[in-house]
């Protein structure tokens, strides 16, 4: 180091580092000259504590990871498992799977521009995004009993059907008028209220878009800063918002179709500057497509009701209702949640189109009830790798912007 340079730790504990990351600055005065990330403060051995769980045991840590796309984790599992099984999901459940999936984006999306916005000086935004998510909790809890980790997918399907009755708010502490206010668009089932949510959040996308996308501190702190020219951003691995905001229009909902993409009518959100102000672009741009596939899965679920998993009493749980009568109903449930189920010798690799890139799951079978070796492929690892290549030549405070516009969640970064 050059005596006119000094070091500076950006983090653990500076909030803009997101929790976690040390990163170790070289400085010229203000300007960076060489950054040096620390990760591994979260880790927590997650690809190997799947090795010592039963495939069903191992869906909850993947909602563990990436704990602001909970979903993407858990499909992205299940694809893989299924391919080792040769095992078909049913096609309402495929439509469930994709409908909670962009959920999980606009979640994403929605924390990502809050906090983001929040680190280069915006309020409102943060609160704005938060009220999104709120409703996709609501969501989440009514649906699968949680708010955070759900643990909906299963291999084979989901673990149930949407309910009939989306929970009402119930109160003495405000006034009936409110209550009636809140509870307006909850007098239906939780399918009215996931489509209600879809057709109004392009205007709660458009609020947003007339905090930022003109805010002139906004575009100073973001126009120009972070550009990855697309041949260095295909070189380094970029997914995701990174890839396309580059000008590259690569989805793997559209370039290797899982599930129903194929069946469902969408674009692909893509710039040409590659810096972190369009990359912000991009990721509203796919939450308004989000909101358009929602409701295409609304419609689909509307008229077409049936199974949401696997008839395969070795692979899925019966009907509780069926295990009240059945003996041999009663030993598949026992037998599946105490040994878990056989997975066929082999390896695959499956990936899904996550909110933040692309999620993929390596995994080895033995022929055991477990995995013999689980490798997950999260993206904000390989995005956040970048960093060092980018940082120099930038300002301290642009730091800051970088790290946002990255989307990191150190959950599936440290892993």
């Amino acid at each position: 180091m050059s005596e006119q340079h000094y070091q500076l730790n950006f983090g653990p504990q500076h909030p803009s580092a997101h929790g976690v990351l040390r990163l170790v600055l070289e400085l010229d005065g203000e300007v960076v000259v060489r950054a040096d990330p620390h990760i591994g403060l979260l880790h927590r051995g997650t690809e190997k504590l799947m090795e010592h769980k039963t495939y069903l045991q191992g869906l909850p840590y993947v909602d563990r990871l990436d704990y602001s796309s909970m979903m993407a984790n858990e499909h992205g599992l299940c694809l893989a498992i299924e391919k080792l099984l040769q095992i078909e999901v049913p096609v309402r459940a495929q439509y469930l799977r994709v409908m909670f999936d962009e959920l999980s984006r606009i979640m994403n999306h929605m924390l990502w521009v809050g906090t983001c916005a929040l680190d280069l000086g915006a309020m409102t935004v943060f609160l704005f995004g938060a009220r999104e998510r709120e409703s996709c909790f609501d969501i989440l809890e009514a649906t699968t009993g949680a708010r955070m980790h759900p643990n909906y997918y299963r291999p084979g399907g989901v673990y149930r059907d949407l309910p009939d009755k989306m929970p009402q708010y119930q109160s003495s502490l405000r006034s009936a008028k409110e209550l009636a206010q809140r509870n307006a668009n909850r007098q239906g089932s939780v399918l009215d209220f996931i489509e209600a949510f879809a057709k109004q959040l392009p205007e709660r996308i458009d609020d947003i878009e007339t905090l930022l996308s003109d805010n002139r501190i906004w575009k100073q702190r973001t126009v120009g800063i972070g550009v990855v020219p697309p041949e260095q951003a295909v070189a380094m691995g970029c997914t995701g918002p990174m890839l396309r905001a580059a000008g590259i229009a690569w989805d793997l909902r559209k370039k290797q179709p899982y599930a129903v993409y194929d069946k469902l009518d969408f674009d692909v959100a893509t710039c040409t500057g590659s810096d972190c102000y369009d990359r912000y672009l991009v990721r509203m741009e796919e939450c308004r497509q989000s909101a358009k596939l929602i409701l295409q899965c609304v419609n689909w679920l509307r008229a077409n009701p049936g199974p949401v998993i696997s008839d395969d009493r070795k692979i899925a749980p019966p009907p509780r209702v069926e295990m009240q009568a059945d003996m041999e109903a009663l030993i598949h449930h026992f037998k599946l949640f105490t040994e878990g189920f056989p997975v066929p010798p082999g390896e695959v690799y499956a990936a899904v189109e996550h909110p933040k890139g692309e999620f993929g799951v390596y995994m080895i079978s033995d022929g055991g009830n477990k995995p013999y070796r689980v490798k997950l492929h999260t993206p904000d690892f390989v995005h956040l790798s970048m960093l060092a290549a980018m940082a120099p030549g930038h300002m301290l405070s642009d730091m800051v912007a970088l790290i946002g516009t990255y989307d990191v969640v150190f959950g599936s970064v440290d892993r």
